[in-house]
């Protein structure tokens, strides 16, 4: 191998790795923004049910105050951990998708 081939393949070793390196910026910032929007979202939820519970006149209204919020969170979760593990595969793919492309042309040269 050449001093110039050489080089070559190691800027594309560099140019490999911060496409990847980018990719997996933008979607770990993409999950981390969705996890803080669901706490947000959470706490606001937790605090409108406490007050709902504290304004409840028996213990049959206070019991269906904590059922409906224990429903509604249970499915806020599970709705958010779809949408975040749907983000995580994105970041693999994203991230090994320089990789896959490497690969891939060489296997086409040989």
């Amino acid at each position: 191998m050449t001093a110039e081939e050489m080089q070559k393949l190691g800027n594309h070793s560099v140019e490999m790795a911060m496409s990847s390196l980018s990719s997996w910026t933008k979607n770990a910032q993409a999950i981390a923004l969705e996890v803080a929007d669901y706490s947000q979202k959470s706490f606001a939820g937790t605090a409108a049910a406490w007050e709902k519970l504290m304004d409840a006149k028996s213990l049959e209204k206070a019991m269906e105050v904590q059922g409906e919020y224990l429903k509604s969170s249970y499915e806020d979760f599970v709705a958010q951990t779809a949408k975040v593990s749907e983000l995580c595969a994105g970041l693999a793919k994203d991230a090994f998708k320089p990789l896959e492309d490497a690969l891939a042309k060489t296997s086409m040269t040989k």
